[in-house]
């Protein structure tokens, strides 16, 4: 997938190579996604928010070797949070004294999988406020349509109306752009 380059996000990019100071709009604008696709694979909210906080340090101690290459950014955090993840799964394994498995059978982040999540990431972003909130809450956040409900104070018949409204904006999206 080839994602049309984002001159606003390489403009905050090409300042933070610069100046290290302005990484945070890129924390700011990056953090939800990182979190909620490492939490999807860890199930752990403390090995969640620690490798996350691993993943933003070793950007922005790499970030002045980040290169356009016709990905989007997040494709590179991802990068790093795969394999971040792949690590702490190879130390649990050692610690606890289960054999490793073997290097080649531990399989690389799937780049390609790796972009298009971005991707709809992106399309996300772009929903309306309501819309994105409920998709964010119960596919990134994995909370029941009550509980999503509670906390926007509206009817569960309200938040499944928003979901399926998202869901329904996300596929014209996707397949309009061949996501």
């Amino acid at each position: 997938m080839k994602d049309p380059e984002n001159p606003q996000e390489r403009a905050l990019i090409e300042a933070a190579q610069e100046d290290p100071g302005r990484f945070a709009e890129l924390y700011e604008l990056h953090f939800e996604r990182v979190y909620a696709y490492i939490a999807r694979r860890v199930r752990d909210r403390s090995a969640a928010e620690e490798l996350t906080s691993h993943v933003f340090h070793q950007a922005l101690a790499n970030l002045g070797k980040f290169k356009w290459q016709g990905a989007p950014f997040a494709a590179w955090l991802f990068r790093i949070a795969a394999n971040s993840i792949a690590d702490r799964a190879q130390k649990l394994a050692r610690e606890s004294s289960l054999p490793s498995p073997e290097p080649s059978a531990v399989p690389g982040p799937d780049l390609e999988q790796i972009e298009r999540a971005a991707r709809i990431y992106q399309l996300v972003d772009q929903l309306p406020p309501d819309q994105r909130d409920v998709i964010r809450f119960r596919f990134a956040e994995e909370k029941s349509i009550r509980e999503i409900a509670q906390e926007l104070s509206r009817s569960e018949g309200a938040i499944k109306q928003l979901q399926f409204r998202a869901l329904q904006n996300l596929r014209a999206r996707m397949s309009k752009e061949n996501v």
